[in-house]
């Protein structure tokens, strides 16, 4: 796996609902991310603070573009928020292991909240490949939901909230048994009661994209090692973000 630092250039910012923004990136690090699922560290401010860069999920790509989508949080998130067209982005690019297994039949991507964005280029990629897409989207209430219509023009898309504002009310893996979707494989990517319950529904025909704190972004210094079946450890900027189902332990 090859990273890349570079400068890349805001050349479209917009909010989508309260406090998630989609911002995309023009530069010649785009070229360096290969598959869905792959993230970009990027560094908020040239000033010592914060120090750390941000990782981020990536919703879409191409060789000179990166669009990616973010809630604010805390300082990191706000001051990005706040940057401008044209402002400029030292970025890591190409890293981590993404959705690269997409030879099947039938799949059902699976994103909660900001586990949204990855699955977006992944279901464009799984279209290309002939692959019968269906799409789970789950948020806690309907002011939360974006990238509805986005789906709707791709594939089959169900929503899910938490309080039954829009949609089927519950969580994904209710959406998944309710509607009994035929699949062969599927992805997702969410906080980590969702992706643990996805685990101890469907253990063995899944891809799962978690989320960690990261210091490097690229291995050196293990701050986002978590424990798997198949091993001590595995580092998850650069063993993952994307894990097999059958390799998660399910916490708690």
């Amino acid at each position: 796996m090859a990273h890349y630092q570079g400068i890349m250039t805001i050349i479209s910012k917009k909010e989508l609902v309260k406090d998630v923004y989609e911002m995309v990136l023009e530069g010649e690090s785009a070229s360096y991310v290969t598959t869905p699922g792959q993230f970009i560290n990027i560094k908020i401010n040239d000033s010592l603070q914060p120090y750390l860069r941000r990782p981020m999920s990536i919703c879409d790509y191409d060789k000179n573009h990166i669009t990616i989508i973010f809630r604010v949080v805390g300082e990191g998130t706000k001051i990005l928020s706040e940057k401008q067209i044209g402002d400029q982005l030292d970025c890591l690019t190409g890293l981590g292991n993404g959705f690269d297994d997409l030879d099947y039949q039938n799949a059902v991507v699976i994103g909660g909240g900001l586990g949204v964005p990855p699955m977006y280029k992944l279901t464009k990629d799984l279209l290309a490949k002939g692959v019968k897409v269906t799409a789970i989207l789950g948020f806690n209430t309907k002011d939360a939901v974006f990238y509805q219509k986005e789906f709707e023009k791709l594939c089959p898309t169900f929503i899910a909230t938490m309080d039954g504002s829009l949609g089927d009310k519950g969580t994904v893996v209710d959406v998944l048994k309710k509607h009994e979707i035929d699949m062969d494989v599927y992805y997702a990517c969410g906080p980590e009661k969702m992706l643990d319950a996805l685990v101890l529904e469907c253990p063995d025909k899944g891809y799962l994209s978690f989320e960690a704190r990261m210091g490097c972004g690229f291995g050196a210094c293990m701050g986002c090692s978590c424990k798997v079946k198949t091993k001590p450890y595995k580092r998850i900027c650069v063993e993952g973000p994307v894990l097999h189902s059958s390799e998660v332990i399910v916490n708690g």
